[in-house]
């Protein structure tokens, strides 16, 4: 170490000095060739557009009057426009009266926030929740929970774990799940011939997936097809993951925003932590309250003890540490505000069932409106399906032909977002629809 430092000292008292007015002459031929500390920017390329905030962009871009915004996941009303509940707004005017300061969250959140999502997700008498086997942290909504989630398994199962993804799912699971060090993988989910769970197919690849794996299933309100198992096709796929050494990450974006009842919606969450999984749950207060640009999250970790609690908490804080240091405070307030008010929480179930029963209505909506428009499709699947999206069965030439000629923008799976639609535009969009599909198939 010596002889390296001697000998670099050595150099840079070799090199001829240059007062600091003294500037050097360079020739205009060799400008070109002097490396800039930006040369490698030169070589970045162009990456492509978010499949589906591409599509949101490009209907942004869209001139025509009669655009119709079918992509994106977000609520709206019948008028077409962002709603904040009623719920939101009080609890917001509530806040500005205290003396609440902006300091930093702690790492894991605000934990009366986290006590509340928990409770929320798991009910309040869960034994496993009450006991302290369940540890919970704040994070940056659904996305931020999965991608905290997917740095844990990276850490602590087994090199070369394998993650299961529903084919299809939410397009980020992927990235998220690769980007933490996983390879992932897809389990049978949708059956493109009927619309519906493809349950003998998710039992078999359940069956067939190398032991100790991870899936990563829907809670509520599957995400892109609106499909979702029965209770009793519930207890089956359970009983199928614990009789083959899986592991469980429960993703639940939607809960009272699916059916209206957020008891119903959290079926699957207590199913599987009553039947002993190991099992993280991503948690997401975007679409059911309404958060969107707040980024309320939570993940939580069902453990076997109290003891074993505290040590994952202290492994979920040096990962949160690094990746973003710890939460944004003001959304965690507002569902904290909410749920610990009974007055207000009685308020705000009330308004997300209003919400589901207003996509309900679309859903029943647009399906009459296809059949007046002459379709001789089953379209059936429409109105069997739950939550936000639809999942159409329209090919992705169909999806081209709605977006050139009709100026319908959707992703090219054939998702269709049921709030984008509204009693204003669903004629114009069921008739554009049967003229797309007419005489030709749908659904394989």
């Amino acid at each position: 170490m010596l002889v390296l430092a001697n000998a670099a000292a050595s150099a840079f008292h070799a090199r001829p000095s240059v007062a600091p007015h003294v500037q050097r002459a360079v020739s205009p031929h060799c400008v070109a060739s002097v490396p800039t500390a930006a040369s490698y920017l030169a070589e970045v390329p162009m990456g492509p557009p978010d499949a589906i905030l591409g599509i949101v962009q490009s209907f942004k871009d869209c001139p025509a009057e009669n655009k119709v915004n079918l992509a994106i996941g977000a609520y709206r009303d019948d008028g077409g426009t962002p709603v904040v509940l009623p719920s939101v707004r009080e609890a917001e005017k509530r806040l500005l009266t205290r003396d609440v300061n902006k300091e930093y969250a702690p790492i894991t959140g605000d934990p009366e926030y986290v006590k509340k999502a928990l409770s929320f997700a798991y009910g309040d008498d869960n034994e496993a929740l009450t006991s302290g086997k369940i540890v919970g942290v704040q994070t940056l909504s659904g996305t931020g929970a999965c991608r905290v989630a997917g740095e844990f398994y990276s850490r602590f199962l087994p090199k070369g774990t394998v993650v299961y993804v529903s084919d299809p799912t939410w397009g980020n699971h992927i990235p998220i799940m690769q980007l933490s060090g996983l390879e992932v993988r897809k389990y049978r989910y949708l059956n493109r011939a009927t619309n519906g769970l493809d349950l003998e197919g998710y039992l078999a690849d359940i069956a067939a997936a190398p032991k100790g794996s991870v899936f990563l299933i829907h809670a509520c309100a599957h995400n892109p097809t609106g499909v979702d198992p029965t209770p009793d096709e519930w207890g089956r796929i359970s009983a199928a993951v614990l009789e083959n050494g899986h592991h469980v990450l429960m993703d639940c974006a939607y809960q009272g925003f699916a059916s209206g009842d957020a008891e119903f919606d959290a079926t699957a969450i207590r199913r599987f932590v009553a039947d002993g999984h190991s099992m993280l749950l991503a948690q997401s207060f975007a679409k059911n309250f309404g958060l969107y640009g707040e980024r309320v999250g939570t993940l939580s970790v069902v453990t076997a003890s109290a003891e074993e609690s505290a040590r994952v908490l202290s492994q979920l804080k040096l990962i949160i540490r690094p990746m973003y240091s710890s939460p944004p405070i003001h959304g965690a307030h507002i569902v904290r505000e909410v749920l610990s008010d009974d007055e207000l929480r009685s308020q705000y179930y009330e308004e997300c069932k209003g919400m589901a029963d207003r996509i309900l209505e679309m859903r029943a909506l647009l399906k009459a409106k296809l059949e007046e428009a002459g379709s001789t499709h089953n379209w059936e699947h429409v109105t069997s399906q739950i939550g936000m999206f639809a999942f159409t069965g329209m090919t992705g030439e169909m999806c081209d032909e709605l977006r050139d000629k009709y100026n319908i923008f959707l992703t090219r799976d054939g998702r269709v977002s049921i709030a984008g639609i509204n009693s204003g535009n669903v004629d114009y969009i069921a008739e554009a629809i049967h003229s797309v599909t007419d005489g030709k198939e749908i659904g394989a």
